[in-house]
């Protein structure tokens, strides 16, 4: 096994080492992760997986793939757990466009269209789960998605044939933790000052000598 399967390996012991402490989360009820982005997560991740391999991306598709299976079973503990089940008009218009782009993917014979297509499709996932975080910041476990993003990069290093149809997925996805990393701590801090300055304002003077 060459370095690129070393660093497949790598990245696949990556994705269980995220994927623990956010599952052992959802099973203790301090993570409450939003069922319908997990449920379009796993769909779009393992078709990508199948279209990577499709593509020869070799061991860089390998923890896609995992990830797609473990992603499976995150919604179905999600859902058991009765964690955010709550959806709203908005959350159905994220899932109905995914599940509208999904079929697509079917009916294109090149597999940088289904890429393509389940990774807007992805990116559509993360809207309740954007929606969630603003309001409830504080239960979403960062350091899972800081680590998905690192591992994205070595799953793309990994990877045997550079395309745009191996790239796509992970890069992207990628950045959208990015961006949910960054708008959870904006908002975390934002609620920090409102609650530290109503606690001021309700603090009883301090009598005068």
């Amino acid at each position: 096994m060459g370095y690129k399967g070393f660093l497949g390996v790598g990245a696949i012991i990556l994705t269980f080492i995220a994927f623990y402490p956010y599952i052992r989360g959802i099973l203790r009820g301090r993570i409450k992760p939003h069922v319908l982005s997990w449920v379009i997560w796993a769909i779009t991740t393992f078709v990508v997986f199948l279209a990577q391999l499709a593509d020869n991306g070799g061991a860089g598709a390998w923890p896609i793939g995992v990830s797609g299976v473990i992603t499976g079973y995150v919604a179905i503990a999600a859902f058991l757990k009765r964690s955010d089940t709550a959806v709203t008009k908005a959350d159905w218009a994220f899932f109905s466009m995914a599940a509208l782009a999904l079929p697509f993917w079917y009916f294109t014979a090149d597999p940088l269209w289904a890429v393509v297509i389940l990774t807007t499709v992805d990116v559509l996932g993360f809207g309740p789960t954007f929606r969630k975080a603003y309001f409830l910041p504080f239960e979403e476990h960062l350091t899972f998605f800081a680590l998905f993003t690192v591992r994205n990069g070595i799953a793309m290093m990994a990877l045997e044939h550079y395309s745009l149809t191996t790239l796509l997925f992970p890069g992207v996805t990628g950045i959208a933790c990015l961006g949910l990393i960054a708008m959870v701590l904006y908002r975390r801090r934002k609620l920090k000052a409102i609650v530290n300055l109503e606690s001021i304002s309700t603090r009883p003077p301090i009598p005068r000598p």
